[in-house]
């Protein structure tokens, strides 16, 4: 299983940025990590600058996003949906972008209920639950 480090991840999103400013071929988890970079300009400042990225503490600076966590989740959503893993993800999140009109913004509503999945996991010691991630992107593509 693949577990990089919090600086691995930095390199890897500031690479993909680099490499797409240059017009350089990309593996395909890079070419998807591109595109999603390019639905958020607001964050290239800060993917053009490894070290900066390297050295920065979002945690300690409330109430700011921290793009490569919201990237990495972007990429695991669409992972989740491209193997349907865990069951129900793909329909469900497609059923969010119809209903939302954009991918890119039902990707944000399920960013939401993964957090929220992943903090109750270890909130409470348990695996993440799979089943209750689904269903909450679900209520969020069929409620009124």
């Amino acid at each position: 299983m693949f577990n990089p480090t919090q600086a691995d991840v930095r390199r890897f999103f500031c690479a993909v940025h680099a490499k797409a400013q240059a017009g350089q071929p990309m593996e395909a988890i890079e070419t998807l990590a591109s595109l999603w970079i390019a639905e958020h300009p607001e964050y290239h400042a800060e993917l053009s600058d490894l070290d900066a990225a390297l050295a920065r503490d979002y945690d300690a600076e409330p109430g700011r996003t921290n793009p490569f966590l919201h990237l990495s989740m972007h990429l695991s959503i669409s992972e989740q949906c491209s193997i349907d893993q865990p069951r129900g993800i793909r329909q469900a999140v497609e059923l969010l972008s119809r209903r939302l009109g954009a991918l890119h913004d039902a990707h944000h509503a399920a960013m939401e209920c993964l957090g929220q999945m992943l903090w109750e996991s270890q909130r409470s010691g348990r695996p993440p639950d799979g089943d209750a991630y689904v269903a909450a992107v679900q209520r969020r593509a069929t409620r009124d």
